[in-house]
């Protein structure tokens, strides 16, 4: 049973990982257009999520079934267009394995018991991961947070969190900590953002921040995900700095960082604060 759990759940996570690099895309080029005096309308009714066909980035040749494939498109190719021959970005089969990855890995060290809610849940902790992964993405390349990936997130966000809210042992307990790690996750970097005017975090930052509280579920989860994003960003920010790669006045995106360290609090959150109260914290 759990090798075919498993199975289904590379599978999901190949073809979400597809998704993923085609909304990202999508997204971006929708926006470009928008930004235009004179957008090409043709070209924005092809760029839709919903109705649109799948093209090469380079010449929007539309793709057929057996350039679709995850990863083994890819591979067949040489990363290259089967139409324009010009290079595809490594990041199409990473995303896609990535995601395959994280859909196994959430299922084998999901930290509680699978019943009926907690399936639920985990049905939409796949869906917010295909959307994070989607930020992560995005505001790597491109130094944006966009409220059209943002927006829905929070909704599917708010949906896991009315059930883990209602089937909690107590409740009101439940809400009460969600409602602060809400404000811990958001209200942080909007102090920041508020005080340094824009200049140390983005606004995008700050919204992500609420959502990932809403995700995380307690004050102290939203703290060891600030924790851990800012140790992540550190680490790689001092080694590019070091080479010379990355100056003092330099702005790196801050989403990724937050998203990674989201990933890491959902799965192994409570092991890490129990190691934590249980090293440092003795009475």
């Amino acid at each position: 049973m759990m090798l075919m759990i498993i199975a289904v759940l590379v599978v999901m996570g190949l073809c979400l990982g597809s998704f993923v690099n085609a909304l990202v895309w999508r997204v971006h080029e929708q926006q470009e257009q928008a930004g235009k005096k004179k957008p090409d309308k043709k070209y924005q009714a092809k760029l839709s999520v919903a109705k649109g066909r799948s093209m090469c980035p380079h010449c929007k040749h539309e793709l057929v079934a057996k350039d679709l494939l995850p990863v083994l498109s890819w591979l067949s190719l040489g990363g290259k267009c089967r139409y324009c021959a010009k290079p595809i970005s490594p990041q199409y089969p990473l995303v896609e394995l990535s995601t395959a990855v994280l859909f196994v890995a959430s299922y084998l060290w999901w930290p509680v018991s699978f019943d009926t809610a907690q399936t639920a849940v985990f049905v939409l902790w796949l869906a917010l991961l295909t959307g994070l992964l989607a930020l992560l993405v995005y505001d790597a390349r491109w130094f944006l947070l966009p409220n059209r990936l943002i927006y829905p997130l929070g909704v599917i966000a708010v949906a896991q969190a009315v059930i883990s809210i209602s089937t909690a042992s107590r409740p009101s307990l439940a809400l009460f900590n969600t409602v602060l790690a809400v404000l811990v996750g958001g209200g942080i970097f909007y102090l920041l953002f508020q005080f340094s005017g824009g200049k140390w975090i983005g606004g995008g930052d700050v919204k992500l921040g609420w959502l990932l509280g809403l995700i995380v579920a307690t004050p102290a989860r939203g703290l060891l995900l600030i924790f851990l994003a800012s140790i992540g960003g550190t680490l790689v920010s001092l080694p590019l700095m070091a080479r010379g790669r990355l100056k003092r006045t330099s702005l790196i995106p801050f989403g990724p960082f937050l998203i990674i360290a989201a990933i890491i609090v959902q799965l192994f959150g409570a092991d890490i604060l129990h190691w934590y109260t249980r090293t440092f914290i003795t009475f």
